[in-house]
């Protein structure tokens, strides 16, 4: 299909699909990058959508840059691809996935989408570090004492969790349709309704899936959701 390669105040991006009035800016998760959109860009180009994707901080061609993928650089790309998008595509819609949901969650709450896809969001970061500390074997007070401690993870970071315990998500009022895998472990089950029901979401449940969406039958599951959600 049409991809065109850009960059928009130096982030590399993709826009797929023929012209169009009507857009979805495609935020990738980690260990992802602007090219994995392209099954999406399909789908959307079919209902009449163009799709802007792009490399989130240490992904795709940024991954040898010194720029890291934090709530800040985050919410910083975002901000300047959400400008991009709204000054030259009259209906903006967004799709996010796991990290680029929470980024999303913290960037776009007042913007004017029309519609909104998450799949395998990460809603609470606070819920998914704490779970790190127990996986791990860290503590809230090793983390003050060495600011950073990597894992197999990610890297945590004192500074980020008191952000985002600072930053709880309240505001979100865009309509939002949520693909959720049973076996997701970055997110439990409750998490995710407490959202749905705080935010007056659509949930879809895959039991049998979990958070990366990669395993036999997947590709599927997320085709016949964006049909139906797209």
């Amino acid at each position: 299909m049409k991809a065109e390669s850009i960059k928009i105040n130096n982030i590399p991006a993709i826009i797929w699909g023929e012209k169009s009035d009507k857009l979805y800016i495609h935020v990738h998760g980690k260990m992802s990058c602007k090219e994995q959109a392209e099954h999406f860009a399909k789908i959307a180009d079919k209902k009449g959508y163009q799709t802007l994707s792009f490399d989130l901080p240490e992904h795709g061609e940024r991954k040898e840059s010194n720029y890291r993928c934090d709530i800040w650089n985050g919410m910083h790309d975002l901000t300047e691809i959400g400008n991009y998008a709204f000054s030259k595509w009259r209906d903006v819609s967004l799709f996010a996935c796991s990290l680029g949901a929470y980024f999303s969650l913290n960037t776009y709450a007042d913007r004017n989408f029309r519609n909104c896809l998450f799949q395998s969001p990460v809603l609470d970061m606070e819920y998914l570090i704490q779970q790190m500390f127990c996986w791990f074997d860290i503590t809230e007070e090793k983390l003050y004492l060495e600011k950073e401690i990597p894992t197999p993870v990610d890297l945590l970071r004192w500074d980020y969790y008191q952000y985002i315990k600072k930053h709880p998500i309240k505001k979100w009022n865009i309509p939002t349709s949520i693909l959720y895998g049973g076996k997701d472990n970055l997110q439990s089950v409750e998490v995710i309704q407490k959202f749905v029901k705080s935010h007056d979401c659509k949930l879809s449940i895959s039991q049998s899936s979990e958070h990366p969406f990669m395993e036999k039958g997947d590709i599927e599951i997320v085709r016949i959701w964006l049909e139906e959600n797209l």
